[in-house]
Parts: structure tokens; C-alpha cells; sequence
């Protein structure tokens, strides 16, 4: 009999998971994923399959249900899964720790509450990802929880890097800039650190390029720069997110526009980015597929950015030994990592064509300066990891 950790990353409309079995005392071994799609409709739909992605469930709601019932719903399905083995954890990706919680933490009512206290630094995003873990506290109190925060990879950047020229009053009330995607940048650090030992010492650029993206500076594995900041609004252009933004066009919204901060949220969000450039969608799939020369503006304006960025955090860095591409688009598009690439290549960077072409990890050509890889991301194993190390591991059956 084995044990295992269920692991949640819950957003507004759905929430995905993934279950991992403890195979020994150091490794997973991802058994189930699924996903709870439209949970806030009238037909939520749960659906899982297993590493191999052939179907395990698929359960379909005609009517609403609440979250208690669809959390219900999917923890029983986990444990149906695993038999005989037992569900001893689960973990949360929780998007914002704030300036105090840069570590995973088991999770209390009094945490709870702390995190609560958050909301104001991410209203779309952190009630999403409290929602969940209050549920299971209420249903399944026996059940250790896990936070794991997307903000904590970040908390090594100086403080230098952290502060907006704001009165001070705003920073004391944690408006600071504080990156996003760490759970994902810290899965890559630690496969540089396996993959290639040398580079993972040095100056590195990790690329996270997917519906959400953004650049993150490492400096013998910790993080010493970002392009996301108090929000995950900052930075590089997104799916919908408009990506770094002069604050005075928010002013020219709500004075010239009369738009309320509603309204500009709604633009901000979910009408900008490639999305809002193309006026045909936020999938750089359909982009590249596109003869549409304002999908071509979008992929423009989406590489310009990131070139940018790239010059930007190697001056933080002090030189750059190896750029990592990961996520959606930074995984499968050769077509973008080309293009990047060609764009920094005044840095000593140069692509191996044919490696980037059929998406192989190592796709620096032997005479670049720069190592160049393609490395595929999992925040979902990290977040078991971590939920593991904080448990701590089960005792192992009599």
C-alpha cells in the first residue's frame, strides 16, 4: 500500500488537479490528473485521466452545485482511484504569500485568516484560491493541507527591485512589487540543477511564455529579478493581460474614457494581450496558423517584449549564461523561441534550428556562449514536493 498527495490549483472557473503517488522516500509518480471545468455554471463537468491520458472519470452536472459538493465530488473520485492506497495530503497552489509567507505552510484557521487579510493585493485571484482550502477544512478537518505560494520563489530578489518610488504609507500597506509564477520557476531551477550543474550556478533567464508569461532573473538558482510585479498584470505581453502598462493610461481610461475601475479591470485583464492586439484570439496556436496581419501584430508585439525584458534582466544579472525557455508557448512554439533567440542574439545566443525545430531540451547550437534549452514545466509536482516536506512523510504501513 502506498500513499499519495492531491494537489489543486484552483483559478475562477475551474479548478485542476493532479494525484501523485509517494513512490519512496524522494519521488512521485503522477498517477491522475483531471479538472473541474465551469464550476460557477449551470453544468460543472469533472473529468480525469490517468499518466498515459486515457480517460478514469468524467461526471457532468445539469444544474449548479455548489462548491462544497463539487470538492466533495472530486476528492471521492481521488480516493476511488487510488484504492487501496490512502489519501494522506493535499496541496494548494496559492497565489500570493505577501511579504511574511515565503515558504509552504501547513494550513490553520489562523493562516487562513493572515492570507485573507491578502485579498486586497490580488482580488481576482487569491479569494479563488482560499475557496477551495476553507471548503475541504470544513468537510475534511483529519486532511493536512498544504499553501504553497506562487510569490515565495521571488522573496530572494533585493529589496531594491521590490520598491515603487510611492510615499511610503503604500509600501507599508505591502504595495511592492513581488513576481508570480515561483512554483514553476522553481522546478526549473532545480532541473538546471540536475540537467546541467554548471549553468545552474551561473546567470540564467527562465522564459515561463504561456497564456500568462513573464521573465524571471536567476542567480545560482534564486531568484534576483522579474518582470512581474505587485500584480501579474506587469511585464511581459499575455493572453489577455496587457503586460507592463505607462500608469498614466489607467488615468486617461477613467478621466477621457469615464470608465470605472470595473470596467478597466475587465480591459486589463481579460481584453488585452495577444487577445486584444489581434481581435482574434489569446492562443498563440491559432495566431501562428493565422494570415491575418494583425495576428502577425500581436506575435510582434508578444517577441519585442520579451527581447526587451531579456536585455533588461541580464543588465541585473551582470551577463547571461543560459536562457530557458518553458510553459505552453515557450515548450512548443520553435517558431517563438526562434525568434526571441534571433532577437538577443547580440548576447552570444544562437539556436541549433533543427533542435528547436522538433522541440528537443537542448536547443543551443554548439558555438553559442549562451546555453539555450526548452525545458518542460510542473508546478504540480512541485507542489507535492512541497506538501510532502511540510506533512513530512507517512509512516509506512505495518
Amino acid at each position: 500500500m502506498a500513499d499519495a498527495v492531491l494537489t489543486l490549483n484552483a483559478g475562477s472557473s475551474s479548478i485542476k488537479f493532479s494525484l501523485f503517488r509517494l513512490a519512496d522516500s524522494e519521488n512521485f509518480e503522477l498517477f491522475a490528473k483531471g479538472e473541474i471545468e465551469e464550476i460557477e455554471s449551470n453544468a460543472p463537468h469533472l473529468f480525469s485521466v490517468d499518466a498515459k491520458g486515457a480517460p478514469l472519470s468524467d461526471r457532468k452536472w445539469d444544474r449548479a452545485a455548489g462548491f462544497d459538493e463539487l470538492l466533495g465530488a472530486l476528492i471521492e473520485r481521488a480516493e476511488t482511484h487510488l484504492g487501496q492506497d490512502k489519501l494522506f495530503a493535499i496541496g494548494h497552489r496559492v497565489v500570493h504569500g505577501g511579504p511574511k509567507h515565503y515558504r509552504p505552510e501547513r494550513v490553520t484557521p489562523e493562516l487562513l485568516d493572515e492570507l485573507d487579510k491578502l485579498t486586497p493585493l490580488a482580488p481576482l485571484h487569491e479569494p479563488h484560491s482560499l475557496a477551495p482550502i476553507r471548503a475541504i477544512l470544513a468537510a475534511r478537518p483529519e486532511l493536512p493541507q498544504v499553501a504553497c505560494f506562487d510569490t515565495a520563489f521571488h522573496h530572494t530578489v533585493p529589496m531594491v527591485a521590490k520598491r515603487f518610488a510611492l510615499p511610503p504609507e503604500y509600501e507599508a500597506e505591502g504595495v511592492r512589487r513581488y513576481g508570480f509564477h515561483g512554483l514553476s520557476y522553481e522546478y526549473i531551477a532545480g532541473r538546471i540543477s540536475v540537467l546541467a550543474p554548471h549553468l545552474a550556478a551561473g546567470r540564467v533567464i527562465a522564459a515561463h511564455l504561456g497564456n500568462g508569461a513573464s521573465l524571471c532573473a536567476m542567480k545560482a538558482g534564486r531568484s534576483v529579478e522579474m518582470t512581474t510585479g505587485f500584480t501579474a498584470l506587469d511585464g511581459l505581453v499575455m493572453g489577455t493581460r496587457c503586460g507592463a502598462l505607462d500608469p498614466g493610461v489607467i488615468l486617461y481610461m477613467g478621466q477621457q474614457r469615464g470608465l470605472n475601475p470595473k470596467q478597466i479591470e475587465d480591459i486589463l485583464y481579460r481584453r488585452s494581450g495577444l487577445l486584444g492586439v489581434s481581435g482574434i484570439s489569446s492562443d498563440m496556436r491559432t495566431l501562428e496558423a493565422s494570415d491575418d496581419p494583425r495576428a502577425k501584430e500581436a506575435i510582434d508585439l508578444f517577441v519585442y517584449r520579451i527581447v526587451r525584458e531579456i536585455g533588461a534582466l541580464t543588465s541585473s544579472l551582470g551577463g547571461l549564461d543560459g536562457l530557458i525557455f518553458t510553459a505552453g508557448i515557450g515548450e512548443h512554439s520553435p517558431q517563438i523561441r526562434a525568434r526571441v533567440c534571433a532577437g538577443v542574439e547580440w548576447l552570444g545566443v544562437k539556436l541549433d534550428l533543427e533542435a528547436n525545430h522538433r522541440n528537443a531540451i537542448h536547443i543551443g547550437d554548439k558555438q553559442s556562449r549562451v546555453a539555450v534549452w526548452a525545458i518542460p514545466t510542473d508546478e504540480e509536482v512541485m507542489i507535492a514536493r512541497h506538501t510532502r516536506d511540510t506533512v513530512g512523510a507517512p509512516a509506512p504501513a505495518l
